[in-house]
């Protein structure tokens, strides 16, 4: 039986006898992560452009492919993906501690989930993926290598670049610890908790984010007693509460007012932060402990309750090194016990390289456009790729916004996040797809029936988002 057919057109011989071949497709997309595929979903759904996609990993679905096997998405499945095809169908949840809430994948769904959808962009006869692979950029456009036949692709000037990696996240799982490990200590990343074949008397999990918080849930919630956890948190997180981050317009639009109203009035980033905590938006897990960590993933209450019951917690700043039974900071030493099982869970998921243009002559960068939510952004990207013939006009209409990092980085994204918002809805064809993508976290469907509590939302972020702004501005 013949092999799939790809685009490429026999060019030169190599020295090896290889044959290089040429790309004939008119974008090449360099990562099949969560970004990649929802640029390449809006791309194609709006053009008959024909698209090459290239992952060094073995398929699609990006890092979710080495994840640690009982991670969920810690927002709406609807936030996620692309945009022509809804994951999980919009369910909400009918029992458990989260029951009424939006429904969050699993790693085995959204792998299956990104597996389905490149069937579906491969059948359109104008997509294929090139999996094992490199991208490598030259002076007069590029080549695409295979990392196990060897296979060379060249890439013309007249093929565009899209990259999709330039916030890629990095992993436990792929990325070594970022502390020293001494003879005699037990270190694992956070994925092999779920293989371990004997119980250690202590865990150490050294990690303030998502990660962290997974790990320490899924260990209580196997019967580990909170006291044989100890948690190096070199700092202390706020996080969003999960209810009022859900695709309901009333709810998600009344988050967002909550902000501005209360930012335009904020003593300071900790009070805002404080005051947007007793109105039920943000969370953190001390109330003792001001945090200075605001990458703001979304948390439950019963998460909450749970992360509470672990009282050791050690506050040194980053871990340098671990040893038998020792914990070494800058600071001093901590002891632990000498079989403990450190979990690695400090891997750096969120970038924060520079913001540039999206769009630029030698390739077009996938980056978040308003503050949070990637998949909708890069969707975005690919829809005004698709309509818009300028690129000096579609990069004033679809900016670029940083993740937060530090309450001041937040208040930045916020800001900029907003004003991008603000400028690509004031397009009617933008507002339009957008109110129709359920990525789009703020859209109000069509038809949409209302409600006194979406009036009040809509009323208070017309009043406050200017002064909101302009505090959040002054402040970070």
């Amino acid at each position: 039986m013949a092999g799939p057919k790809r685009w490429t057109e026999r060019l030169t011989w190599c020295d090896r006898e290889d044959v290089t071949r040429t790309v004939s497709a008119d974008y090449v997309v360099v990562g099949a992560g969560a970004m990649g595929m929802a640029f390449v979903d809006a791309l194609t759904a709006q053009t008959d452009a024909r698209v090459v996609l290239v992952d060094r990993r073995h398929g699609v679905g990006g890092h979710w492919l080495e994840a640690y096997p009982f991670v969920r998405l810690h927002q709406a499945s609807a936030f996620y993906g692309v945009a022509s095809t809804l994951l999980g169908g919009g369910q909400v949840q009918r029992s458990g501690p989260e029951e009424g809430l939006q429904e969050r994948a699993s790693q085995a769904e959204i792998c299956a989930y990104y597996a389905t959808v490149l069937d579906r962009l491969v059948a359109s006869g104008r997509v294929e993926l090139l999996p094992n692979a490199g991208y490598v950029r030259r002076s007069d456009g590029g080549s695409i290598v295979s990392r196990v036949s060897g296979e060379r692709f060249d890439v013309p000037d007249r093929c565009r670049v899209v990259d999709a990696r330039y916030l890629a996240p990095s992993i436990p799982a792929e990325k070594p610890p970022p502390f020293d490990v001494g003879r005699g200590a037990h270190v694992v990343p956070v994925n092999e908790l779920a293989r371990l074949e004997e119980a250690p008397s202590e865990y150490v999990v050294v990690g303030s984010g998502k990660t962290a918080t997974d790990a320490c849930i899924w260990l209580l919630s196997r019967g580990v007693d909170p006291d044989r956890v100890c948690w190096v948190r070199p700092r202390d997180p706020w996080m969003l509460n999960r209810a009022v981050v859900q695709p309901d317009p009333a709810v998600f639009l009344g988050m967002g007012a909550d902000i501005m109203e209360l930012a335009a009035t904020a003593e300071s980033l900790d009070d805002l932060f404080v005051r947007l905590e007793e109105v039920g938006v943000m969370l953190r897990i001390d109330r003792g402990v001001i945090p200075t960590m605001a990458k703001t993933p979304t948390l439950a209450g019963w998460e909450l309750e749970q992360l509470r019951t672990i009282e050791n917690v050690v506050r040194q700043g980053h871990l340098l090194a671990v040893g038998r039974g020792r914990l070494h900071f800058a600071a001093g030493t901590v002891a632990v016990a000498d079989d403990a099982l450190v979990v690695h869970c400090a891997a750096d998921g969120l970038k924060y390289p520079p913001l540039v243009p999206v769009w630029r002559s030698e390739v077009i960068t996938l980056q978040p456009v308003r503050n949070g939510f990637p998949c909708f952004g890069a969707a975005l990207i690919g829809y005004v790729e698709a309509t818009r013939g300028d690129d000096a006009e579609k990069n004033r209409v679809c900016a670029p916004s940083p993740y937060g990092d530090s309450l001041a980085g937040w208040a930045s994204s916020v800001v900029l996040g907003t004003r991008n918002a603000m400028t690509f809805t004031a397009e009617p064809d933008i507002k339009e797809w957008a109110n129709g993508v359920a990525l789009n976290p703020a859209r109000v469907p069509p038809g949409h029936p209302g409600s006194a509590q979406l009036d009040d939302a809509r009323e208070r972020l017309g009043r406050y988002t200017r002064p909101g702004l302009e505090r959040l501005a002054a402040l970070s």
